[in-house]
């Protein structure tokens, strides 16, 4: 079941408080654990982090935490009380990162801001997420992921023609923006850590990085916007809108200026997707759907031409799915070597061979006994993986051994703290 027992991950060493919350902070932090950064998740005594209980329970606890929080250490602290206040600050002095995603000013005004936390730890990396960033008439601005899809311009491009922006059924918003702040992580331990090694040797290569510049080997501010996550999706939208004046709306099967890929209904009501814009894949599928007039059409040669002629291309494409069935249409375009393939649900998925043969999923003992399949994190790395050490833990199940072995609390201050709130 531990296929990482052996291995430490490439981030063994790395050491990460968690201050955050939900889906965002704790999604960029999953990414953290799983490849084998120590991280100490904080959560309010008694309550716990709210995705605890999100969506499906079992046995009273979300079986989306089990992955979520898995490989972390989770202790409870009170950040609202001064007792609270210092022992975060403490545990602050001994780690590479903190990750919050609180709205701006609150880790201020609890005292954990990055200016006071330096000054114990100069080569602390702070990365804060939050709705609209840390600056900005909207800073303040409660911003959860679905008001940044729309501020981000992804809810006006997503849905149908004519009718109202629709949503994923997920909260993509969160999830981009925690996979941004692990790569501005990843960046600033870099900085910090590789071009300190660099000017130490007097490897720099550049007159900006020298031993002693106060820019190298310090820590520094990650700043994270939901919004500005969702912006970096956006492709072009913004320079076509600036210089052209071209405005992309809502497609809803189809991909703006990019034909043919769509959705197509097959014989028996089973939709699959077909990505055909490649110019030599377009003239393999028109020749696979007994188009041939189409696929010699000098109009259709390249994707600027189709593009004004998508309807009439979509509609050959469709004329021939509703003769097949799904699995029959697949078939018949993978043999023209045309991509294409179905529309998954969980339960498609969890069937399906390929992902087995990745070890997409493990099958992990809950505190109950039961299994449940979890999914490994992405990107597999060849000789560092990283992996699965523990699935999410109870609540304040590592407070003993962080309180005792990080900051050398005795057992009767921790059941003074715990009797106080605190912990």
């Amino acid at each position: 079941m531990n296929r990482a027992a052996h291995n430490t991950g490439p981030l063994d060493g790395v050491k990460s408080l968690e201050l955050g919350q939900a889906i965002a902070g704790p999604f960029a932090a999953a990414f953290l654990a799983w490849f084998g950064a120590e991280v100490i998740k904080i959560e309010p005594p008694g309550v716990g982090d709210p995705l605890r209980n999100w969506r499906v329970v079992h046995e009273g606890t979300s079986l989306w935490w089990y992955s979520m929080a898995r490989n972390k250490k989770c202790v409870t602290l009170n950040l609202r009380v001064a007792k609270g206040q210092r022992i975060a600050r403490e545990l602050a002095k001994r780690v590479d990162v903190v990750l919050e995603n609180f709205r701006p000013g609150t880790l201020e005004k609890w005292g954990l801001g990055y200016e006071e936390m330096k000054k114990e730890n100069p080569g602390i990396i702070l990365a804060r997420i939050s709705g609209y960033g840390q600056s900005g008439p909207n800073a303040q601005k409660p911003g959860f992921a679905a008001v940044a899809e729309a501020f981000g311009g992804l809810r006006y491009v997503t849905g149908e023609p004519e009718r109202p922006p629709v949503r994923p059924n997920l909260s993509l918003g969160d999830s981009v923006a925690g996979l941004h702040a692990a790569l501005g992580i990843m960046m600033a331990l870099y900085h910090r850590d590789v071009k300190r090694g660099d000017a130490k040797r007097g490897d720099a290569k550049s007159d900006d990085v020298k031993s002693g510049d106060a820019k190298v080997g310090g820590g520094q501010v990650i700043d994270i916007a939901l919004y500005e996550s969702v912006l970096n999706l956006m492709e072009g939208t913004i320079s076509e809108f600036d210089l052209a004046g071209v405005k992309r709306e809502r497609e809803g099967m189809r991909l703006t200026g990019i034909v043919p890929s769509g959705t197509y209904a097959c014989a028996d009501g089973v939709y699959i997707v077909i990505g055909a814009n490649g110019d030599s894949i377009f003239t393999r599928l028109m020749c696979a759907i007994d188009r041939s007039d189409l696929a010699n059409d000098a109009r259709l040669a390249q994707n600027d031409g189709r593009s004004r002629h998508v309807d009439e291309i979509d509609a050959a494409i469709l004329a021939w799915t509703k003769r097949h069935n799904a699995q029959a249409a697949i078939g018949l375009l993978e043999n023209a070597e045309v991509p294409c393939g179905p529309i998954y649900s969980a339960a498609e998925m969890m069937e399906d061979p390929h992902y087995r043969e990745r070890g997409v999923y493990e099958e992990v003992a809950l505190p109950s006994g039961q299994f449940v399949k979890l999914p490994t994190m992405a990107p597999k790395l060849a000789d560092s993986p990283g992996g699965l050490r523990w699935i999410g833990p109870p609540l304040g199940a590592h407070n003993d051994a962080v309180y005792r072995d990080w900051l050398g609390l005795p057992a009767a201050e921790l059941a003074r703290l715990k009797s106080e709130g605190v912990i």
